[in-house]
């Protein structure tokens, strides 16, 4: 059977429509009481321990004049924001491939939480948030979402990584006509200058034609010669190629875009690792549940 990416317990039917979820993003506004790191990926257990530590911290700095803060969740196929309501710069984006566990407390309709896994440091880090009796509808959004952005990966995923890598075997291509077009202009150049140079000299000064030239007034070729020749072959010139140029813009002057180092059939590393990374993640899946978060409750209305 194969695995579609999130599986869930409650037997609920999509809340959102799939083209806001793709296009657009749903929004819901809660309080935030924080995030805290946990030792695995799943489990209700683990989010129980992390929402009643996040609860209790929460509690005393009520105690201490301070209000939790809110924000504002925007869930989409590209992950879950969290926004400052008011500025609306992005305080925490979580890409749904790195979200593992999204789970609402059935004895409280307020509180749920997900986990995410950092992915710099590989922490898994637990959401707690406050959503004014939102929570199992926000749980089912975020696995509606993550559905949605799984088979996304599926069905576009490939193409969309060997389009850039066509578009980098293009710019190589591109990179590799213009440096010959440098170099061309280069020989033509000199020979150029050599042209004026000769014309420009005393007639005494000009050689003899001797027998040993042929009708281009050229040396013969002479295998085992180190002189350099430029010979004419077809109507075109062959010139001698001079060493690489080391070039830190393309024709467009702009940085050339070759990510593609590792050769042709091959992805880059980066390009590569993060394929693996979406791969893992929604192999992985997402699991939504409902469950009781705390025995005893500190403040259930932070």
């Amino acid at each position: 059977m194969m695995n579609i990416g999130f599986s869930r317990k409650k037997d609920k039917p999509a809340m959102h429509s799939p083209e806001a979820l793709v296009k657009h993003y749903v929004a819901y506004s809660a309080k935030f009481l924080g995030f805290t790191e946990v030792d695995q990926p799943k489990g209700t257990d683990v989010v129980r321990v992390a929402v009643r530590k996040l609860k209790f911290q929460r509690h005393i700095k009520k105690s201490e004049g301070e209000k939790v803060p809110k924000v504002e969740l925007q869930i989409s196929i590209h992950g879950v924001k969290i926004l400052d309501p008011k500025t609306k710069d992005v305080q925490h984006n979580c890409q749904l491939h790195r979200m593992s566990f999204c789970a609402d407390d059935k004895t409280d309709k307020r509180i749920f939480a997900y986990i995410c896994t950092e992915p710099d440091t590989k922490r898994h880090l637990c959401y707690v948030f406050d959503s004014e009796k939102c929570a199992e509808e926000i749980t089912i959004a975020i696995g509606q979402a993550f559905e949605l952005a799984y088979k996304m990966f599926l069905q576009s995923g490939g193409k969309d990584v060997e389009s850039r890598k066509q578009i980098g075997n293009l710019q190589k291509r591109i990179q590799d006509l213009e440096m010959e077009n440098t170099k061309l202009k280069k020989q033509l150049q000199c020979l150029e200058d050599q042209l004026i140079s000769a014309q420009s000299s005393p007639a005494v000064s000009i050689p003899v034609k001797t027998t040993s030239t042929d009708v281009f007034d050229m040396l013969p070729f002479t295998p085992g010669s180190s002189t350099p020749r430029i010979q004419m072959c077809n109507g075109n010139w062959n010139f001698p190629w001079p060493p690489p140029v080391d070039r830190g813009t393309d024709l467009f002057g702009a940085v050339p875009f070759d990510p593609f180092t590792c050769g042709l059939l091959d992805f880059p590393p980066d390009v590569q690792s993060k394929l693996d990374e979406m791969q893992e993640g929604f192999k992985m899946g997402l699991t939504l549940e409902g469950a009781i978060f705390s025995l005893e409750h500190v403040d259930s209305r932070c």
